[in-house]
């Protein structure tokens, strides 16, 4: 799969933006991951996360974890009202993991403002999906299942 295209726009989109570089409310121990999503992917399906992917829907239409929501990109307003109207009706300790993909970990525009929405919501088992370079290279590129469309 060719995912340098995607990511190259992405981060080209967002190369100007004011973007949080780590997730300082929570650190590491929000993160979960690959290896770890795989697992957790693997487990009964009542044990399962809620997996919402917080990027751009062109991402999400061509590759996905599989049974992912589709929110949109964290880094608009909109998208994160839709997250908390999502969230609302959900116990605060739902195991959640958002992701993104969109381009590096330290450059995603998307990641930090919706772990932090939901920080702010008072959720204590919400994880954020650590992918270093994007989708396509720590994901599915390792033979990692995803689905497409949607």
């Amino acid at each position: 799969m060719r995912f340098l295209h995607y990511r190259t726009l992405a981060c080209l989109c967002f190369a100007l933006a004011l973007v949080p570089t780590v997730l300082t409310a929570q650190g590491a121990q929000t993160r979960i991951s690959t290896t770890e999503m795989v697992k957790a992917l693997q487990l009964p399906k009542a044990q399962r996360p809620l997996v919402i992917q917080i990027g751009f829907r062109v991402m999400f239409q061509q590759a996905h974890i599989p049974g992912a929501e589709y929110i949109g990109p964290g880094s608009d307003a909109s998208a994160i009202d839709q997250l908390r109207k999502r969230m609302q009706p959900l116990p605060r300790n739902t195991f959640v993991v958002l992701y993104c993909g969109c381009c590096p970990w330290d450059r995603c525009p998307n990641v930090a403002p919706a772990a932090q929405a939901l920080a702010a919501m008072g959720f204590t088992n919400a994880k954020v999906l650590y992918i270093p370079n994007d989708f396509g290279t720590d994901w599915a590129s390792k033979g990692y299942p995803v689905q497409k469309g949607g």
